[in-house]
């Protein structure tokens, strides 16, 4: 469709990107998508929401909720960023793209507020989103933070629950150079009497939640100290002392930070009951086994290829890193390769020795404004002692990789989302 990839050109063109630019494209308060709303008539507030913020695995719980709520027989919106390949996978409903038509009237609709507004691409896609849930009569929409929460634009919303997944040091820039000041921004999201989950239990932060909760009236609960998982290779055994609930599930690839998000996607669906919906347990075994294909879910540990095992995701901070660096050390059989690539601000240094020295490194350049140039990324790689190899593009280091791998060898592709969307547009996947 001609007008559509011109509409978004255009939106790239006109917009300041964040991905892209980094920090210009952000703005410190709410006017701007006050202004959009507003002139739309306040779509947000034709359907109640689940807001989720936190610094690692928004992404995946949200995803994880919309899909048991999908089973359930709920029409439902998720927002979510960023995309990989298509600017519509960050907006769905029931795990269907936002239609190629929507987002050329929308921009029709709204061009005229551009120039007085002058927003950036966020704050211009989840206006979008607000409005498509609205003229599509969603039941219930599942909104993801971008960066922080406090200033967020999504953060106009008034959800049934909120969600913070868990806190960890990312964008210090932007949200403050310690934990205590990140959790401060994500505690934004906390809303007067909304009940509040948080995901993992952390010393050093949960002051933050528990104090901006108390003052709000809104109950917390903190979903690590209620559920425990026992992990038996694809079986799963997640109780709740507290709810005296026991859920068996069968989950055959091993996501190494997928049962964190699952305990906290289990408290916030009990809450959700609490509130009144209507959720089955059927739906939500059935809804977490299988969310990938339930709400099209990319980007996170797919397997793009076996023989040998080809890897893709977009963990791109330290604690992320670590639990795949953990994961690729447990790896038998086989050797392990890198296809590495980093944005500028990240401490690239602290993230490449996460890794064991005797994996093989290919390390490439993202293809954004923001990459990390692949010489600065090698010298790095060199006073850590690392064997590293240099390529101009991820398609060149994978075709370089498979040409050296053996069958029972191990590739992960990673350290940016940039990075995990040009290997899946070499994989050429359907997004249509």
């Amino acid at each position: 469709m001609i007008q559509y990839e011109e509409t978004v050109k255009f939106l790239f063109s006109q917009l300041p990107v964040y991905q892209k630019v980094g920090q210009a494209a952000v703005k410190k308060d709410l006017t701007n998508i006050i202004a959009l709303t507003s002139f739309l008539g306040d779509p947000h507030e034709a359907y109640p929401s689940v807001h989720i913020a936190g610094t690692n695995g928004k992404g995946t719980t949200a995803h994880l909720i919309a899909a048991i709520l999908q089973e359930q027989g709920y029409r439902v919106g998720l927002y979510t960023s960023p995309h990989y390949i298509d600017f519509r996978e960050r907006i769905k409903i029931n795990g269907q793209y936002i239609t190629k038509q929507f987002v050329c009237s929308f921009v029709d609709r709204i061009r005229t507020q551009l120039p007085e507004v002058q927003p950036s691409f966020f704050e211009f896609s989840v206006a979008m989103a607000f409005d498509y849930f609205k003229q599509e009569e969603v039941e219930i929409a599942v909104i993801e933070t971008g960066l922080g929460g406090r200033l967020d634009s999504t953060n106009i919303v008034h959800p049934l629950i909120s969600v913070i997944t868990n806190i960890s040091l990312d964008h210090q820039s932007m949200l403050g150079d310690t934990e205590y000041a990140i959790a401060y921004e994500k505690a934004g999201i906390i809303k007067r009497k909304v009940p509040l989950v948080v995901g993992k239990y952390q010393p050093c932060c949960d002051q933050v939640f528990l104090k901006k909760a108390g003052a709000l009236k809104a109950p917390v609960s903190f979903a690590s100290l209620h559920w425990s998982a026992d992990i038996q290779d694809s079986n799963v055994s997640i109780y709740s002392q507290q709810r005296e609930e026991l859920y068996e599930l069968d989950i055959p690839n091993s996501i190494p930070f997928l049962y964190e998000n699952i305990i906290t996607t289990l408290e916030s669906i009990h809450i959700l009951k609490d509130l009144g919906c209507r959720i089955s347990r059927k739906y939500i075994v059935s809804g977490i086994q299988n969310f990938t294909k339930i709400s099209n879910y990319i980007g996170r540990w797919m397997i793009l290829r076996k023989d040998p095992l080809v890897i893709a995701d977009s963990a791109h901070n330290e604690e992320s890193l670590k639990e795949v660096a953990s994961y690729l050390s447990d790896h038998v059989g086989g050797s392990v390769f890198l296809i590495l690539g980093f944005v500028k601000d990240k401490d690239v240094k602290r993230l490449l020795s996460l890794f064991n020295q005797e994996n093989h490194f290919y390390l490439t350049k993202p293809g954004v404004i923001r990459g990390l140039p692949v010489d600065d990324l090698f010298d790095i790689a060199r006073q850590l002692g690392l064997k590293a190899k240099t390529y101009p593009s991820v398609n060149v280091a994978l075709k370089a990789v498979l040409r050296e791998t053996k069958p029972h060898d191990l590739v992960f592709v990673g350290g940016s989302s940039f990075i995990v969307a040009d290997v899946l547009k070499t994989f050429q996947l359907n997004f249509e």
